[in-house]
């Protein structure tokens, strides 16, 4: 399943910079707004240590991690709904995203020159929220001219859909997004189906310098971007988007030894997509096989059929059962055959819902 993040933040608060060490795609990064006018795009691999366990455990001919795909997106300016700098052009690039990881610099730097003129985390949060609300404020006026119509005639879609459109208008004109409204669950299909750029799940991300890195907690900027993101149930993580750039360049024990050095248990990557997952409600189930053993992303609450289906339409057209085995029965077996003699092994139906770490064996038939 092919879920992406989408990274924004206004020219210079390290987007590209960021994008590069994570995907090591080399999307160009330069001292000026705008270098990045086409979406870069770059599929990373998920890390996950139970996999290696797995791998260790089973000796497959392969391993197959899971990936996640991040969209470095155009630096954003006031204005932008407007047109300003890329305008609609980065808008639309939005849109095809599943969540916004949104950059915001907390740093000084004299050499780095900010789009603003001065660093303030809460005016470029703002400054982004607002024009996203502008985009989504004029596609809703337009729907409700449209639909408003309808209504009039009593077709009770034109209606259920007009009430959410005007709690939508209302929210965008006191500058609060989509995502902020409570909405019941026939309103919520209404509103996925409007495609709104407010509607997407963020995440925080703060930008910090290598001084910062181990006591975030001391920078202030940090502190406003955690307090903000609090208001409104977001999370946020704190990278350097200068020492990931160093991590990229390293591997194995030579990666593991540098974080270290510097003090920090995980890199900003691998904190980005453990963030992002928990965002969308993503897990991770396995397939575990002499010919391979594969990590496999899914939504949570997802039923076995489904899950099969991630692997082929074929897997969930003829789904007969599922045989589970959980990661930590498995390991602590030793083998799947002692997992079974154990009983560790169970049979599933079609209404079993899939567990994070769940070690499957599809039995299908077409």
């Amino acid at each position: 399943m092919a879920l992406t993040t989408g990274i924004v933040g206004l020219p210079n608060v390290g987007k590209s910079t960021l994008f590069n060490a994570i995907t090591q795609a080399g999307a160009e990064s330069a001292n000026y707004p705008f270098c990045t006018i086409d979406p870069n795009v770059g599929i990373v691999e998920v890390p996950d240590h139970r996999l290696q366990t797995l791998t260790d455990l089973v000796d497959p001919k392969k391993t197959v991690p899971t990936a996640f795909e991040f969209t470095d997106i155009a630096g954003i300016v006031e204005g932008a709904s407007k047109g300003e700098g890329l305008g609609n052009k980065f808008l639309s690039h939005i849109r095809q995203v599943d969540a916004i990881s949104h950059v915001v610099r907390c740093f000084a730097d004299d050499n780095i020159t900010h789009v603003s003129g001065s660093v303030n985390p809460l005016n470029d949060i703002q400054v982004i929220n607002l024009e996203l609300i502008l985009a989504d404020f004029e596609s809703v006026e337009k729907r409700i001219g449209r639909v408003a119509k309808l209504a009039k005639t009593k077709d009770k879609e034109a209606v259920a859909e007009l009430e959410v459109l005007e709690l939508l208008r209302d929210a965008f004109e006191e500058e609060k997004p989509a995502r902020s409204i409570e909405f019941t669950e026939e309103q919520e299909k209404i509103v996925k189906q409007l495609h709104l750029l407010t509607s997407k799940p963020v995440l925080y991300v703060a930008n910090v310098s290598e001084e910062d890195l181990l006591s975030p907690e001391d920078n202030d900027y940090v502190k406003q971007v955690k307090e903000f993101a609090a208001g409104e149930n977001s999370e946020v993580i704190v990278v350097c988007a200068k020492v990931e750039s160093e991590i990229a360049e390293l591997e194995g024990d030579e990666k593991q030894m540098f974080l270290e050095e510097l003090g920090i248990e995980e890199s900003g990557l691998d904190q980005l997509i453990r963030a992002a997952y928990n965002l969308l409600g993503l897990e991770t189930y396995f397939t575990a096989g002499v010919q391979e053993v594969r990590a496999w992303t899914y939504r949570k609450g997802t039923k076995a059929p489904q899950a099969a289906g991630i692997i082929h339409t074929d897997f969930e057209r003829g789904f007969i059962r599922a045989e589970v085995v959980s990661y930590d029965d498995l390991v602590d077996a030793g083998s799947m055959a002692v997992a079974k003699e154990r009983g560790k092994v169970r049979l599933e139906g079609k209404e079993y819902v899939v567990q994070d770490g769940d070690v499957v064996h599809f039995r299908f038939n077409v």
